[in-house]
């Protein structure tokens, strides 16, 4: 809807659902009888100011254009164009924009006005996709009266295999609210099916994955992180193995939006971590085609393929942070996107020196995948903050945490060839007489998150590494 037209002269917006609305009634009267003509709209009852002549702004038009937030609102418009506002009742005020003197003498010199109806948050969605200037492009499916909106989305394979929301208009330009981006803008293209995505259809799905608006920018950035050759989603799906977008948040804005760095990290119960994850792995099934049993050939899968979001503990850290590590200033908010399995546990609740320690996540790394394997997965090490304890006690930074346990994880060629320790599997005869690294130079990450509370980290390992496979993707988060 084009913005309507006002009439110069004074434009007064009140609702008689406010006490300074109805106080400053005697306050119009003067102006009414002033030398500029006025023009007084009434959000809510249509009979009121009684003594006065007013147009009832039923539909909230003038109020949502002209971006009334408080009542009473004086304008002045001059030619058209507003040259002068005021909101409540500041007499000194009403005299500047209305030029006028001696206003409202029995009235107190200041009163707050209240909220618009065109702000109140049961009307405001309704009220931006009646108004909205840019309308959404994607296609509206109708769902009869007698269907089940639930049961329809399922039917139509645009779940994960649990509910979703019903991504209605409303709630689509809801979630648009929380980026400056232009809902036309191209995020990313999406494999396997390689189709483009706007910011408008990563708003939907965030929408059906249950995010806050707040939310979009970090589903953007994760999805920017994924949607490349360096990560390599098609390949993430079309493994075998049982991995999928681990997506590791850090700056500010985690705390900012609520996500979870402490207990419980990568359990159920918050929003933000779940949702966001969620809502890249809907846009993968939904836009880019990558559904189980036919790109994505996981032979086991697992959990985190629903969502797998956490935020780093940066406040409890006595390190650097994981982006940090990568380039990007603490100040800043980003993601690194990880192709990883479900997390597995490191216990060691007698250790009490770093060296000891070490031991521990060395022989737990060593593991990994298959004890035999090296060089070709990478892996986070999720540092508890008991473990991370020992390491700070004793002074040892990350780089220092991480040189260490590479130092104990170079393995004699002996143990690894094929046939070693009764286990056919392992690395060519002819690598016996060598040393080989279990990781490659930076393919083991360190973030330090969970609970305050037990000696334990965790594990995520990863799928093949470097340009056969996947690496690890660090992106800045924009609004």
């Amino acid at each position: 809807m084009n913005r309507p037209t006002l009439p110069d002269g004074l434009v007064v917006v009140v609702k008689r659902e406010c006490a300074t609305c109805v106080m400053v009634v005697p306050a119009i009267e003067e102006l009414i009888n002033g030398p500029l003509p006025v023009t007084v709209y009434v959000q809510d009852d249509p009979t009121f100011p009684e003594s006065l002549a007013h147009i009832h702004d039923a539909d909230l038009s003038i109020s949502w254009h002209y971006d009334i937030e408080t009542v009473p609102t004086v304008l002045r418009i001059d030619n058209g164009v507003e040259v002068a506002r005021t909101v409540g009742w500041v007499r000194d005020e009403w005299e500047r924009v209305t030029e006028q003197s001696d206003l409202g003498s029995s009235l107190s010199a200041f009163r707050p006005g209240c909220g618009s109806l065109s702000v109140d948050p049961d009307l405001v969605d309704e009220l931006r996709v009646r108004f909205g200037v840019s309308a959404l492009a994607a296609r509206r499916v109708e769902v009869a009266d007698a269907e089940d909106e639930f049961e329809a989305m399922f039917d139509r394979g645009w779940t994960d295999g649990l509910p979703v929301v019903p991504p209605t208009e409303q709630r689509v330009m809801r979630m648009l609210t929380g980026t400056t981006r232009q809902p036309t803008d191209v995020v990313a293209i999406v494999p396997p099916d390689l189709v483009e995505i706007t910011v408008e259809k990563v708003a939907i799905n965030a929408v059906m994955a249950g995010c806050k608006p707040e939310y979009l920018p970090w589903v953007i950035a994760a999805l920017e992180a994924v949607c490349n050759d360096t990560f390599n989603i098609h390949g993430v799906l079309a493994t075998t193995m049982p991995v999928g977008p681990v997506i590791v948040c850090n700056g500010p804005g985690t705390r900012a939006i609520g996500m979870n760095s402490g207990m419980n990290v990568f359990g159920q119960g918050n929003r933000a971590n779940l949702t966001i994850g969620r809502a890249v792995q809907l846009i993968i099934r939904n836009i880019g085609g990558g559904r189980p049993g036919e790109v994505d050939r996981a032979t086991h899968g697992n959990p985190g393929k629903l969502s797998f979001c956490f935020a780093e503990d940066e406040l409890g850290t006595p390190w650097t942070t994981l982006s940090e590590s990568r380039g990007i200033s603490r100040t800043t908010d980003a993601v690194t996107v990880f192709p990883g399995e479900g997390p597995r546990c490191v216990v060691d609740q007698l250790a009490r020196d770093p060296e000891s320690l070490t031991n521990t996540f060395a022989a737990c790394l060593r593991t990994l995948h298959n004890p035999k394997s090296v060089l070709a997965f990478d892996a986070i090490v999720v540092m508890g903050p008991e473990h991370a304890r020992v390491y700070a006690d004793a002074g040892w930074d990350r780089d220092r945490v991480l040189s260490e346990i590479h130092a104990r994880l170079q393995i004699p060629g002996s143990e690894l060839i094929r046939g070693a320790n009764g286990i056919a599997e392992g690395v060519p005869t002819h690598l016996s007489g060598m040393t080989l690294p279990k990781f490659r130079p930076g393919g083991l990450l360190l973030v330090h998150a969970g609970g305050g509370a037990g000696l334990f980290s965790a594990i995520i390992g990863g799928w093949a590494n470097g340009d056969i496979g996947s690496q690890p993707v660090t992106r800045e988060v924009r609004a």
